[in-house]
């Protein structure tokens, strides 16, 4: 594929180039030349839009694509589809699958699947076997067919001996574990984050004790291993504490805030709207405002999507009954952008992609001439109000939707392959 990117503003901060205006040519998946005014041949696809950045593409660390088993909520086709749509050129996917990304097979059920596939999807294996918690599954022979980290996903290792022992094993490949902190026995009959506004709604509530509980715990054992730990989904202001006292007694832990998180509290639950029942759940102003502050201060390190589709029947029902989670790549970044205008845009990528390449090990991208073209390409000023056409996901359960966003992602280059939103179609290889 030949592709020429014209006047966009390249923002990378290892490229020699960053905050320029340039022109970019691409071919067979190669940045051949970047300069000011390149030639346009009849055999190019040139892409050009007023205030078009070109940055290193963004990752998403904990989206769930359901498949093999839930197909009919998502398929690795359908859930690469939202990750393109969102920006993200990398999207690590849940285990908790039937059966769950346990085995090496079933590790490579999803690497294969990917492979035709613009976004590079990379399985998150689980810790136990069928991430059911009891028994250490094979970590080693998972990472070496492709996962890319260890966790048990929805269901976080609650038995402190059991996660001990993956801290252990990870360390002998440089691994990382990563956990959503919640103390199950504190939560499991919760529906909201306790306090005022689950009393007035009369609904049971989970404290915020079982987040930090499991979060002090967690940063432990990480310290007693020497090991690396990732807390996912961090919710409240005294987690984001313990996380900050931890580094700086030099433990290996860094975390991820979701945009939702960001974006609302438990006071938008007033009209018992299932598409903000997600776990960890939505927590007090307080918290909300502090996540806010942590994000800007950089004590927060990547922002994850948890994209988790749920059908029509376990979202429009009674809010007792409904399923927690919310379709969410597709309007990460736009989130985003709206509640941090002022964030460096350098800080806004360390969120969504250096950070989280760094942690996790991945190949590192630069916009440079030779380098492969692994390029997320969107814009900040442009507002719209997200609605389900923007969604490429099987499932419209997202709580953005009729809200008026701030930014726009047009599109992603990777594997020479070029996704653009705007066309609302791929051009394959």
């Amino acid at each position: 594929m030949k592709l020429l990117l014209k006047q966009v503003i390249i923002s990378d901060q290892h490229s020699t180039h960053n905050g320029q205006l340039k022109d970019i040519y691409i071919e067979n998946g190669v940045i051949q030349s970047i300069s000011d005014d390149l030639t346009v041949t009849d055999d190019v696809t040139v892409v050009q839009q007023a205030g078009l950045h070109a940055s290193p593409g963004w990752v998403d660390t904990f989206s769930h694509f359901c498949d093999p088993g839930h197909e009919y909520k998502e398929t690795i086709e359908t859930g690469a589809a939202a990750a393109a749509a969102g920006g993200f050129t990398h999207a690590f996917t849940l285990p908790n699958t039937q059966p769950a990304l346990s085995t090496k097979s079933m590790i490579e059920y999803v690497v294969q699947r990917a492979k035709p596939l613009p976004v590079t999807v990379l399985p998150l294996g689980a810790i136990t076997k069928n991430a059911e918690g009891h028994e250490l599954a094979e970590m080693y022979d998972m990472r070496n067919s492709g996962a890319v980290a260890f966790t048990d996903g929805l269901y976080p290792v609650q038995t402190a001996g059991l996660l001990l022992k993956a801290l252990q094993y990870v360390k002998a490949f440089n691994g990382v574990v990563v956990q959503q902190p919640i103390n199950q026995s504190m939560a499991r009959l919760g529906l909201m984050s306790e306090g005022i506004i689950s009393t007035q709604m009369g609904l049971p509530g989970i404290p915020q004790v079982a987040e930090e509980i499991m979060v002090a715990r967690d940063i432990e054992l990480a310290a007693y291993t020497n090991s690396r730990l990732h807390l996912t989904g961090i919710s409240t202001a005294n987690a984001v504490n313990l996380i900050k006292q931890a580094r700086s007694k030099g433990v290996a832990v860094t975390c991820s805030v979701t945009p939702y998180h960001l974006f609302f509290c438990d006071e938008d639950l007033a009209g018992y709207d299932t598409n903000l029942k997600v776990d960890p759940p939505l927590r007090n102003r307080q918290n909300m405002m502090a996540l806010r502050q942590a994000v800007a201060d950089g004590h927060i390190d990547c922002i994850a999507s948890h994209h988790m589709p749920h059908d029509w029947d376990n979202k429009v029902c009674e809010f007792e009954y409904a399923k927690p989670g919310m379709e969410g790549l597709e309007s990460c970044f736009m989130a985003v952008n709206t509640l941090f205008p002022d964030l460096p845009i350098s800080r806004l990528l360390q969120l969504f992609t250096t950070n989280a390449r760094q942690i996790f090990n991945l190949a590192p991208a630069t916009i440079a001439e030779s380098q492969i073209a692994d390029i997320t390409l969107f814009s900040q000023s442009i507002e719209n109000i997200f609605n389900p056409h923007n969604i490429k996901s099987k499932c419209t359960n997202n709580a953005f939707v009729g809200q008026l966003l701030k930014g726009q992602v047009i599109g992603i280059i990777n594997k020479d392959q070029l996704y653009l939103n705007q066309l609302n179609k791929t051009l394959w290889k």
